[in-house]
């Protein structure tokens, strides 16, 4: 029985959805290479009908990151695999990551940059900057890409080896270039890897360039791939020392008082988790005058990450290694990156001199309070504070940093789930100064301080911005969140504690008593595949179809649709309707659902405070918080458990 006559008997005995058998037919009628069908046929003479769907129900489609998911299939095929250490080819199908889906997606992103450049009147080729991390297939994907975006008739660029998310964000600014693209899954298993799309701002694509470009991927049809799926660089430009030197520069200024780190020295134990991170964070560390002691396993770049389950650097795991080396030498502080060096994670010593981990929420309240402190004592922003000053961060982030944003006396302004929106609203601000300066204005030319004072005179100016998932940004240089800078900014802050003393979670205890006792929980529940998808969808239409009204002895007293209401931040503009809902208990708790743009999963995240009266009382209002934190979250899980099976 033929390939195809076995993939109609699977359809007809219910196996196979009929998006799968559609999307199978499509790709087995488009002339593949010879290794991708015979993994079809592979698939379907195993009867791995799962494995089929999930690689085959969907196109995979553009979230908060652009595209995310598997490029090695969980049943590899033997084509798939190879003779090799590594896997020869990345997994067949429409709902991962391969050379098709990627050559689609390139081809999608031409057409509509050519098409916004057209509508500007610009006749110039579209100009392309792509970096890729250390992943399975990155340098791959990573040429693929630009041989593709060549052979549309665009200008392509791309770095002599893999480069951080951020770099990437500075360099399609420097070279002001119409868009760019990451090759990275960010902190995913090695299993994944992804496609982050970016605009001539350096930011990730928002709507509505977002909705145009998945237009254009969706409207190109699989038979139209073949003739780009053979890499050709000769018309491709790689970049120089020149590129690194330029973002150096950029990350550099994300310290504040550079004497802070010259007057007390700072031990660092790094590590950049097999990744990019130790490409541009060491250098900045070193010369700002840490002392660095690198993670000798982990400093080699390797797809695999062999070291650790997961390269997430919120995990404990993750950081085991460069914890034990901090041990063993004495170090101030742990700082590690993730893959593409667009995340950082902390470990830090407290008064018994034992190392702990604190979350993305934490360091970026500590980096909020000590940044706007900082930038008040520098003359930047007035003592009693400026609504032409703001902090950003998302709607999932501790409200700690709103409180510090109030006490300050500057705008806080929340933004939806993604830094790419935190982006928009400084693109906002940007083209707001533009329009007050006039014709022939040169933002990028203005030194920092001056720009600062112009955006606080006639715009907003940005202190800082943050996302509970690791990611800070310290100025609008770039336009995505800053693994290294982020390290930078973080010695700076240790040394300036140390100096004063004390230890990172007694000024964290600082924080506290003056603005109350902030504390976050979250659950991730993931639902892998077709199935899992529909899972996930289950959850958040029963959330808007039937909502919540109590969890044990906490009622809900308010309940925020994000999909349906209109959201205003704090600049009177309304956030992107999405499916997003906001829940407030009569102990004044609050927690937030949504489905992950980026993984398989449903997220919850949940925000507790309680005053705190003086040192005394912080521990046991510490102990009580968690203990009802720890309540909630069982029953809110256990609630989600019951509406994904229906």
């Amino acid at each position: 029985m033929s390939t195809l006559a076995q993939i109609s008997a699977a359809a007809a005995a219910g196996h196979l959805l009929p998006s799968t058998v559609e999307n199978l037919k499509a790709f087995l009628g488009a002339r593949l290479p010879a290794w991708a069908e015979a993994s079809i046929a592979e698939l379907v003479q195993r009867a791995a009908w799962p494995e089929l769907n999930d690689r085959f129900y969907r196109y995979l489609e553009f979230g908060t990151g652009g595209m995310r998911g598997r490029t090695i299939g969980v049943v590899a095929t033997a084509a798939e695999t190879g003779t090799g250490s590594a896997p020869a080819h990345a997994a067949i199908g429409c709902n991962v990551l391969n050379d098709f889906t990627l050559v689609r997606a390139v081809i999608g992103l031409h057409r509509y940059t050519r098409k916004h450049l057209d509508s500007r009147g610009e006749r110039a080729p579209a100009r392309l900057v792509i970096a890729h991390d250390v992943r399975h297939f990155s340098r791959h994907f990573c040429e693929l890409a630009a041989s593709t975006w060549t052979r549309l008739g665009g200008e392509a660029y791309i770095f002599d080896g893999p480069r951080p998310t951020p770099q990437l964000s500075y360099t399609v600014r420097w070279l002001h270039a119409h868009t760019g693209v990451v090759i990275t899954a960010s902190h995913n298993p090695a299993h994944d890897n992804g496609f982050k799309a970016y605009f001539d701002d350096g930011a990730q694509v928002v709507p509505p360039h977002d909705q145009g470009i998945v237009a254009e991927v969706v409207a190109v049809p699989i038979g139209e791939l073949g003739p780009y799926l053979n890499p050709d660089l000769a018309g491709v430009k790689t970049l120089g020392r020149d590129a690194d030197d330029a973002y150096l520069a950029v990350a550099s200024k994300a310290l504040l008082d550079p004497a802070v780190l010259r007057q007390t020295r700072l031990k660092v134990a790094f590590t950049n988790i097999h990744g990019t991170g130790a490409i541009q964070t060491l250098p900045l560390l070193l010369h700002a005058g840490c002392e660095v002691c690198e993670v000798p396993e982990q400093i080699n770049f390797d797809a695999r990450f062999p070291t650790v389950k997961s390269p997430n650097p919120e995990n404990a795991a993750a950081l085991a290694m460069a914890v034990a080396l901090a041990e063993k030498r004495g170090c101030d502080v742990v700082m590690a990156t993730d893959p593409d060096a667009d995340r950082m994670g902390c470990a830090v010593r407290n008064r018994a001199g034992k190392l702990e981990l604190l979350t993305g929420n934490q360091i970026g309240a500590l980096l909020a309070e000590y940044r706007l402190m900082k930038y008040k004592e520098l003359g930047w922003i007035p003592r009693e504070g400026s609504d032409r000053a703001c902090i950003i961060n998302t709607v999932v982030t501790t409200q700690l940093q709103d409180a510090i944003g109030r006490g300050h006396g500057v705008k806080v302004i929340k933004t939806l789930t993604g830094f790419k929106w935190i982006a928009a609203k400084l693109r906002g601000y940007e083209e707001a100064l533009r329009r007050a300066m006039g014709p022939g204005f040169d933002y990028e030319a203005l030194p920092f301080e001056q720009r600062a004072k112009l955006l606080a005179q006639h715009s907003t100016f940005y202190v800082f911005g943050t996302e509970e998932s690791y990611g800070y940004l310290p100025n609008d240089y770039l336009r995505d969140k800053d693994g290294n800078s982020a390290c930078l900014m973080f010695a700076e802050l240790c040394a300036w504690v140390k100096g004063r003393g004390l230890t990172i979670p007694e000024y964290l205890d600082e924080i506290y008593l003056r603005y109350g006792f902030y504390l976050e929980g979250v659950i991730n529940l993931y639902y892998e595949g077709a199935s899992g998808s529909a899972k996930i969808k289950r959850i958040l239409d029963t959330y808007r179809a039937n909502p919540p009204k109590a969890f044990g002895d906490f009622a809900v007293t308010k309940f925020q649709d994000y999909g349906r209401e209109r959201i205003l931040d704090a600049d009177g503009e309304a956030l992107p309707a999405q499916d997003l809902y906001f829940v407030t208990l009569s102990n004044g708790y609050t927690f937030a659902a949504r489905g992950s743009g980026t993984e398989p999963k449903m997220k919850f995240y949940l925000f507790a405070s309680e005053r705190v009266a003086n040192a005394a009382a912080l521990p046991g209002v510490k102990t009580q918080t968690r203990a009802t934190l720890d309540r909630l979250i069982k029953l809110i899980e256990s609630d989600a458990q019951r509406r994904a099976e229906g």
